[in-house]
């Protein structure tokens, strides 16, 4: 039987004879080459027409291919024609058969890729037989099996979980067929260290070690370097130590790995004892092994000891190399010594080695690094002398420099000539900008300079997505977070840990717990492995928001990530349970710390303690300690601090202060200590022992104490003994001259009695301790006392202050001019207030921006707009004057509120000329306004301006959106940025409900409204419907028709306590005449009478006429 293949990939003729064609092919068939690996494609493609071709004569004996080739050009003998062919088959039986022949035939390759799609075409099938013989091949063969290999042969096997499931899949493979040798498994080892699974590639190591096999030299010596990246020392030894037992000999290149990983997690003499070592075993160490020598010094902050290794190359065998110098330039300049780095160039040019653009960006970090900028700079100049251009790191680096002292503008500018000076920014030079704006709180600018670098045609990167989603995730930015992350797709690029980090850490900032979670769950099943420190921080963000249990069962998945908590996990965990008091559990897990291999450390104890005391538990803390000490932790001043907080907060003064001395002879007080202590014992009526605490604490100070000192210990006594009991400590310390600033004690003294509306107090104390205990007070506490006094209204008292203070030779400054203006501005005493704007400017007293903005305020709510507009004009034409916010606010707002939009918005407009950005006061203002007078459209387009400028609406802005949506009948919109709000992370409040709930109600869409009704009753916040909301209910249902829904309303009211007013009568009345009953209308009408209410002519206007 003869047939001819035609395909276009190849050129000749293949005759083919054999049984299996007879049986299998009946006609003349044309075969179209397909992908390798596209198996379900390729069995759709069938026999289709015969098409004459250049002929390619195939002879099959038996059921073995032999292959003869007529055209010479087209000798079957390369990878990729096998694959060809191979692909052309229609059925996995015929691609099979060839496969066999063309292992059987030594003039023709298979390769990895023939072998993988053959393993793929037969785990379609369901052929796993057929798939041992093919790895069995590749093993004999020493054809390279790489990740798909495995990954094929592991999903032939159910196995899920990709490469992370290898020891698993191993066990599958042994029962199933596949039998590793020692090749199969140190390429697997290979494959899954380069696939970061360090964890899976050791059980695999183990695995093949149980098995009789010998791990390479090469294998060992990665497996070192995976595990050393992770600082396990240990598991890096223990190769060592395992791979002699085994009868391999380490050579220099697995000694100096080893150096490496112990010199960089500070582990310097066990280093040094390796290199003697090698020594003693002549494996002489070479000039690698000496520069990672070097490295491990200078990063363990040993840099004389680098020093003398490179001494002791000067003059030994293996003199130091570029690399070597190259490392001494780098590690000198990350250690901030410009001498070293100096010296270490010197020596290097000696050696003869030219300078390159590599050690010139070294020396310009350097000298950047200590501040040498102008040389920094100079240097440039000397490269290209040099005839060495500075290149993109160069640049970079002087940038990184400038931007780590906050010289932005010279960075800026530097940035703008990198172009002209033939060097074009790249990604990472946007990223450092980025970077810096992120760190500085400034997520404006640093998304504006992410959508810079892609309007420039730069691809970001995943680092820069993770620098602009770092400074949205400070700010709480979610929406534009968002934005960016879901966006990775579109360009190309996965989240790796650090982005889910920070999408986490967004979310977590605007209380999106479960978005959070949701993340990791993604983050695990896409094999980004999560990071201990992101699930430290989720455990302790569950706590905070009172969800205990999934705290404790994201402790418990931990395992499953193979994750091992660290003492910081511990400690999370206890600080969780102890503010939730589940005391039992804290204990027990604290206890299970060291069988779990992470003994505790003294935070440990003191969380702990900070758990018992804070839950009554101080004796239990006590005996705590003790054991603490047993075990060789140091109690520090935070553990007796804590103890001593817990002894006062039992009532245990005399206790308290008996452990207190007994921490003197161990661990010597500070302020924390006093502060916890002293207000206790003055509360107690022990002002003598107080007094003689402190006066035996600052005995022992070097100085007095500063001025802070005495406000926070006052302020401390204040909370807890209260006014009276510190008066009388007070006055111990002034008398007895231990505290010679008794400003410091009064001004607390006046702030606590301000706070607990006690003006009158205030300045009876600020009258006894300058009368009576000759304080004498400076500008603050005046200002202070008539701040507080002006606050309360209390403006004559003020007056008559003021007035005491100029007698007293005390002169007012620009802020108490600006209490006494603000006062006049709100009290409506606009003479008063220009009296006193004169005097200031009389006395010399210079009015600054606030000042003038108290003023244009003071008037604006007078109704003087165009007043206040003129002295604006002039303030700004005078041109010492620079507005603020809180200029335009008001003005703004009383041109809004004057109906004077047009002028309104040209304010608005115009502030950017005064370098004034609107923020989100401005945009709320400005919407209401045109809110207000029905223009929804200019008010939605303000909204989408403000979003897009980049600043985030707040509960104010959405409620009054809401709220002229509503009001036009546009219910739907005002229903979408209600929803929006709550996605966006804020909590609406009653009065945002409340408005989404009246504008429901008028569109007659009270189902909608009732639904919104009842989440509010159910709200965990605390908020609950309030009159308004059930006002507008009961109107809403009474138009509607639904008066009896209206009546349970009414009776809901006074279920809830509130009492009903003028105009829930008025909406039941007007409900029950709209329905034809004007009976029940007039029956309501009695009892608003009956119960004291007085009708208003909406009352009248509703009640039906009777005939």
């Amino acid at each position: 039987m003869t047939a001819l293949l035609c395909s276009s990939n190849l050129c000749g003729d293949v005759t083919v004879s054999d049984a299996f064609l007879v049986s299998n092919i009946k006609e003349r068939l044309k075969f179209q080459p397909l992908n390798v690996g596209s198996v379900s494609h390729r069995k759709k493609h069938r026999r289709k027409t015969m098409r004459s071709c250049s002929s390619v004569v195939v002879s099959m004996k038996s059921s073995d291919f032999s292959v003869s080739i007529t055209n010479k050009k087209t000798f079957i003998s390369s990878g990729e024609e096998v694959t060809k062919v191979l692909t052309s088959f229609p059925d996995t039986d015929s691609a099979f058969l060839y496969f066999k022949s063309v292992a059987e035939n030594f003039s023709l390759v298979h390769t990895t890729e023939t072998c993988n799609y053959m393993l793929e075409s037969l785990r379609v099938d369901g052929r796993i037989e057929e798939m041992a013989y093919v790895f069995d091949l590749m093993q004999k063969r020493i054809i390279k099996r790489d990740s798909t290999t495995f990954l094929t042969v592991f999903k032939s096997l159910s196995v899920k979980g990709g490469l992370r499931q290898a020891r698993y899949a191993l066990k599958k493979m042994r029962e199933s067929g596949f039998v590793l040798n020692a090749y199969s498994y140190n390429g697997l080892i290979h494959i899954l260290l380069k696939s970061r699974l360090c964890t899976e590639a050791m059980e695999v190591y183990r695995r093949m070690v149980f098995d009789g096999f010998r791990p390479s030299l090469k294998t060992y010596s990665t497996l070192m370097v995976g595990l050393g990246k992770r600082r396990d020392t240990e598991a890096v030894m223990g190769l060592l130590e395992e791979m002699e037992t085994l009868g391999l000999k380490p050579n220099v290149y697995t000694f100096t790995i080893c150096i490496r990983v112990l010199g960089r997690a500070g582990k310097i003499s066990e280093a040094y004892g390796l290199l003697k070592r090698m020594d003693d075993e002549g494996c002489g160490p070479d000039v690698v092994t000496y520069t990672v020598l070097i490295d491990a010094l200078c990063t363990a902050g040993k840099l004389d000891c680098a020093k003398e290794v490179f001494e002791k190359m000067k003059t030994g065998r293996h003199k130091p190399d570029r690399v070597t110098y190259i490392t001494l330039l780098d590690r000198f300049s990350d250690n901030r010594d410009v001498d070293s780095v100096r010296g270490f160039w010197s020596e290097m040019e000696k050696d003869g080695h030219v300078h390159d653009v590599v050690t010139f960006t070294i020396l310009v970090d350097a000298l950047c690094k200590a501040g040498s900028f102008g040389e920094a700079f100079d240097t440039l100049d000397v490269m290209r002398e040099r005839g060495v251009s500075p290149n993109l790191h160069t640049y970079n680096t002087l940038i990184c420099g400038l931007l780590r002292v906050h010289r932005l503008d010279d960075a800026l500018e530097l940035f703008g000539r990198m172009e002209s000076l033939g060097v074009k920014p790249t990604a990472y030079t946007y990223i450092v900008f980025i970077d810096y704006y992120g760190k500085s709180g400034d997520s404006v600018s640093a998304l504006e300079t992410f959508e810079k670098m892609k309007r420039k045609g730069i691809a970001p990167n995943i680092v820069a997505c993770n620098a602009s989603l770092y400074s949205l995730a400070k700010a709480g930015r979610v929406q534009e977070a968002k934005e960016i992350f879901y966006g990775l797709k579109n360009i190309g690029l996965a989240p790796d840990s650090v982005t889910y980090n920070m999408m986490m850490r967004c979310y977590s900032k605007v209380g999106e717990i479960n978005e959070t979670l949701k993340l990791l769950s993604e983050m695990v099943e896409n094999n980004c492995e999560p990071d201990v420190i992101v699930v430290n921080s989720l455990i302790n963000t569950l706590f905070k928001a009172d969800r205990v249990d999934e705290a404790w069962e994201m402790f418990m998945r931990m395992k499953e990530m193979k994750l091992k908590p660290t003492v910081v996990t511990y400690n999370t965990l206890l600080s969780g349970l102890g503010k939730n008091g589940k005391i039992k559990e804290a204990i027990e897990l604290f206890e299970g710390m060291g069988m779990k291999g992470c003994p505790p450390n003294t935070v440990t104890f003191n969380t702990l303690f900070d758990c018992l005391c804070k839950n009554d538990e101080v004796v239990l803390a006590v005996k705590m300690l003790f054991k603490m000490m047993d075990m060789g932790c140091v109690p520090d001043v935070f553990t007796y601090n804590t103890i001593i907080y817990g002894l006062m907060k039992n009532g245990q003064v005399k206790e308290a202060m008996c452990f207190f001395h007994q921490m003197k002879k161990l661990v010597y007080p500070d302020f924390v200590t006093l502060c916890t202590l002293l207000p206790g014992v003055v509360k107690a009526g022990l002002v003598e022992d107080a007094y003689k605490i402190i006066a035996s604490f600052l005995h022992s100070c070097a100085e007095q104490p500063a001025v802070v000192f005495w406000e926070d210990l006052m302020g401390s006594v204040l909370a807890e003994a209260g006014i009276d009991n510190a008066v009388s400590f007070s006055e111990r310390l002034i008398v007895n001259g231990i505290c010679q600033d008794g400003e410091s004690i009064l001004v607390p003294m006046i702030r606590y009695s301000f706070k607990h509306g006690n003006p009158s107090g205030a300045k009876t104390l600020f009258e006894k301790f300058t009368k009576d205990l000759g304080v004498h007070p400076k500008l603050p506490t005046y200002n202070l006392l008539i701040g507080g006094l002006l606050e309360a209204d209390m403006i004559k008292t003020a007056q008559e202050l003021f007035l005491e203070m100029k007698s007293n030779g005390c002169i007012p400054d620009v802020a108490t001019y600006n209490f006494l203006l603000d006062a006049y501005g709100k009290s409506g005493k606009i003479d008063e207030l220009f009296g006193l704007y004169k005097e200031m400017s009389s006395l010399e007293c210079v009015p600054n921006t606030i000042t003038h903005n108290i003023v244009m305020t003071g008037l604006v709510k007078s109704g003087n707009v165009d007043e206040a507009l003129d002295l604006y004009y002039d303030l700004i034409s005078g041109g010492d004057f620079t507005p603020t916010a809180c200029t335009y606010g008001p003005l703004i707002d009383g041109l809004s509120k004057s109906g004077r939009l047009f002028e309104a918005k040209q304010f608005f407009e115009g502030m950017l000329d005064y370098g004034c950005r609107p923020n989100c006061a401005i945009y709320n203002i400005l919407i209401n306004g045109f809110g207000k007078a029905g223009d929804a459209d200019a008010a939605c387009e303000l909204f989408k301006r403000m979003v897009r400028e980049g600043v985030r609406p707040d509960l104010k802005t959405y409620s009054v959106l809401v709220d002229c949506l509503c009001m036009v009948g546009r219910v739907d919109e005002g229903l979408h940025y209600f929803r929006e709000l709550k996605e966006s992370g804020l909590d609406p409040d009653v009065v945002c409900y409340n408005l989404i709930i009246n504008g429901l109600g008028k569109s007659q869409r009270l189902e909608e409204a009732f639904e919104l009704y009842n989440e509010m009753k159910n709200d965990s916040r605390g908020i609950t419907p309030d009159l308004y909301t059930y006002n507008s209910l009961i109107l809403n249902l009474g138009m509607a028709g639904r008066v009896e829904e209206a009546g349970k309303i009414y009776s809901e009211i006074q279920r809830v306590g509130l009492e009903p007013n003028v105009f829930t009568f008025n909406a039941m009345i007007r409900g029950y005449s709209l329905s034809g009953k004007p009976e029940q209308a007039y029956a309501v009408y009695q009892t608003m009478v009956t119960g004291g209410f007085s009708p208003n002519t909406g009352t009248y206007e509703q009640l039906p006429n009777r005939a």
